[in-house]
């Protein structure tokens, strides 16, 4: 295996964590926002209402986008293990 196959194989492997993580991250990102300015207007300093509603929100993004996320690692781990003969030699 040399060190171009492996490069190759840790740039999928990233890309696909970062793909994967998106959806949840980036709807956690803009709810937090969302409560942050609802906060500062309302002057509430409530700190469990922070939280609450970007957990929530992060648990319907893993709902809404398992399905894909799923698809996604299957495809990806078959694809390793179709090419892994391509990797060994």
């Amino acid at each position: 295996m040399s060190e171009g196959q492996i490069i190759e194989l840790l740039q999928q492997a990233m890309l696909n964590v970062i793909m994967l993580s998106a959806p949840m991250l980036g709807l956690g990102l803009i709810v937090g926002l969302a409560v942050s300015v609802f906060q500062a207007t309302t002057q509430i300093q409530e700190q469990t209402l922070s939280f609450v509603p970007k957990i929530v929100s992060v648990l319907v993004a893993i709902i809404v986008f398992g399905p894909w996320i799923l698809n996604t690692i299957v495809d990806y781990t078959q694809d390793l293990f179709m090419n892994l003969n391509k990797f060994i030699q």
